[in-house]
């Protein structure tokens, strides 16, 4: 790390160019390359789309229904907040005939969404004419788009940190990159018996920090709830404070907590799954249910119908009739605002979010950064830029900030400003040592290699489990032919007991390249994991999974096994009774969630022992520790124990066999 903090955050924007550089190359290769239906299998295009109705919003924003015709069981990235561009193409280029020919004619105009809900997106368009184009052809497609807006941001935040050269930006720099130390407030410690003692421990770091405060929470051990009762303590002391998340869903996710406890909370953007109850805390619906809202918006009507019939003649008076309409609805929004915002306890919102133009010139005692470990340097510094002192929440040792750039990951990029303080100021960081989740045989694996064996489970999760006698944690090898036999039936009645016989053939449980992406998959490892899957719901019952609701997730590192997976088990008839206990993602599309039973299916299977990105070891942290009382892994021994991490977790779960 560069001596100075401004040499290390000039190197971030290098970095952050870099970055920016592979992401506009990458998109230019996905807009001119790739064809429709390689597009829609990635996730990044919706095509052909049917075009709904238009109407102005609650932020006088122009935005048009869509929605996809085709090809709607396939997953998408489209989510609010996000850019997207829109293309027509050539009649010659229909997909059933096989994507040739019909070239795509892009619009000179980029789009915002606003609302996703299942095959239904809302986007904002800039004005009318884009409207017009739109209407104006029947073969529209739309296309996310790249988010440039968000660049910009980081690189504008980053300039102004690294320039100031005194007030409280600069000091909190140097404390977080300088030799400069975080200072505390010294007063008796607060009780809160309804916390464990960590917990407790924590909350008053926070109201001791002046500066800055980790509060470091491995999976389990209650960090949205040290999290919630920092922020209200700090509440008795400061009248509102800002609290923001990368993504939308942890910003969703803390800011039902707060109301929960009785909060006033105002959440800024587009919360990526807007539920009943959080719709009417967004900036949005708070601002319609305002009592001056009518008179706000009769004017913009007046407005929009006076340019609609402009005269011809008399263009003077007209255009001061717009001004003294305009300087009203002016007045109006800011009374709606100052009224919104002086209710308000806690502003919500993602790093970005806070760049909103309804927080401009806003300053906050203090900013909470929940999943502080998956945000990029420079996105914290956009929110930091408002605020006196700062709280980062997360876990540096689960999934880090996603890094596109090889150079720019090799440069350091991913190395999260969490992570830095924690290893400056280790002072400054508290540790949540217990954790409610999963059976401590699960949790006792992931706490020796990643948190120094420092947590512990709570006596009651401690031998939490479904079936008597059941192990907590298993690796079916598909290296192994005994293992794999008695799951290659059609109907494993049971496995153990009554396996198949070694004539009945074994698969290959080889990996594939998808052609149509850049993932993996692995057929035979996918049936496989299903079967293995058939088999323990058989040992429970039927009536008790359903009864119970114990939950099950089947989680692969590679999107394009998750997508096998899905497909699978929709053809399965044995898992209709069963689906909406079932879940099926990404190691990433599981964070922050859990469930009773987790399935594994690691894909990699070759000669030579690649695992590619299964190296991140963080990821596979997050994986196994999703799992309440039964986790199972599928994967070939072979190649991955060549790798010393999965050796030891290989070596752990046999030697839990034997006790």
């Amino acid at each position: 790390m560069p001596a100075s903090p401004v040499l290390w955050l000039q190197q971030q924007r290098r970095l952050l160019e870099l970055e920016y550089e592979y992401e506009k190359t990458q998109f230019r290769t996905q807009t001119e390359i790739a064809g429709i239906t390689r597009k829609i299998k990635q996730g990044l295009c919706w095509y052909p789309l049917s075009l709904g109705k238009s109407y102005y919003n609650s932020l006088n924003q122009l935005v048009i229904e869509v929605e996809r015709t085709e090809h709607t069981e396939e997953d998408h990235g489209f989510e609010p907040g996000k850019q997207v561009c829109f293309f027509t193409q050539d009649a010659s280029g229909e997909l059933r005939q096989g994507n040739h020919g019909g070239r795509l004619h892009y619009f000179h105009f980029t789009g915002t969404v606003s609302f996703v809900d299942g095959n239904t997106m809302v986007v904002a368009l800039p004005d009318t004419e884009t409207l017009s184009h739109l209407r104006g052809n029947d073969r529209v497609g739309a296309q996310l788009y790249l988010d440039e807006t968000t660049y910009r941001l980081m690189f504008e935040a980053l300039d102004r940190v690294s320039a100031a050269r005194h007030g409280r930006l600069a000091e909190l720099r140097d404390i977080f990159h300088g030799t400069a130390q975080a200072g505390h407030f010294t007063f008796q410690p607060v009780r809160f018996p309804w916390l464990n003692p960590t917990q407790e421990t924590a909350v008053n770091e926070v109201l001791r920090a002046k500066d800055v405060m980790i509060v470091h929470g491995p999976p389990g051990t209650g960090k949205t709830t040290t999290l919630v009762e920092a922020i209200y303590e700090t509440l008795h002391r400061e009248s509102q404070v800002l609290v923001c998340a990368q993504s939308n869903m942890a910003v969703d996710w803390i800011s039902e907590k707060l109301t929960d406890r009785g909060v006033a909370v105002l959440r800024i953007g587009n919360p990526s799954r807007v539920n009943d109850k959080m719709l009417s805390f967004t900036y949005e619906r708070r601002f319609e249910a305002h009592p001056s809202y009518p008179s706000l918006w009769a004017i913009r009507k007046a407005i929009r119908d006076l340019y609609a019939h402009r005269p011809s003649s008399g263009r003077e008076a007209f255009h001061q009739k717009i001004a003294r309409l305009r300087d009203r609805a002016t007045e109006l929004e800011i009374a709606i605002n100052e009224s919104l915002f002086n209710e308000t306890r806690v502003i919500a919102c993602t790093l970005t979010g806070s760049a909103n133009r309804v927080l401009a010139g806003k300053k906050f005692s203090t900013l909470f950064i929940d999943e502080a470990a998956q945000a990029l340097e420079a996105s914290c510094w956009i929110a930091i830029q408002k605020a006196g002192r700062v709280i980062l929440a997360g876990d540096h040792r689960q999934l880090p900030p996603t890094v596109k750039c090889p150079e720019a990951m090799k440069g350091g990029l991913d190395r999260t400003l969490m992570e830095t303080i924690a290893a400056r100021q280790p002072s400054a960081v508290s540790l949540l040592r217990t954790q409610y989740r999963m059976n401590d045989a699960i949790m006792h694996f992931s706490s020796e290699c990643f948190y120094d064996g420092k947590v512990e489970s709570a006596p009651e999760v401690k031998y939490r489990g479904i079936l008597d006698w059941d192990t907590p944690m298993e690796w079916i090898d598909t290296a192994d032919e005994e293992q794999t036999a008695p799951y290659l039936t059609e109907e494993p009645s049971n496995p153990v007991s009554a396996p198949a016989p070694p004539t009945a053939g074994i698969p290959d449980f080889e990996e594939t390249r998808n052609p149509d992406s850049t993932s993996r998959s692995n057929p035979e490892e996918a049936r496989l994991t299903l079967n293995i899957l058939k088999a323990y719901f058989q040992k429970i019952g039927k009536e008790r999974i359903l009864a119970e609701r114990i939950d099950t997730g089947l989680i692969s590192p590679y999107k394009g096994q998750v997508q096998l997976l899905r497909t699978l088990l929709r053809r399965d008839a044995f898992f209709k009774p069963y689906r909406h206990l079932l879940s099926v993602n990404t190691v990433d599309g599981f964070q922050g969630q859990e469930r009773d039973v987790i399935l594994i299916s690691l894909v990699r299977s070759n000669e030579n022992g690649q695992i590619g990105f299964l190296h991140d070891l963080r990821r596979m942290n997050v994986a196994i520790t999703r799992a309440r009382m039964k986790l199972i892994l599928v994967g070939n021994s072979h190649t991955l124990c060549r790798t010393p991490f999965y050796k030891l977790m290989y070596s752990y779960i046999k030697s839990l066999d034997t006790q």
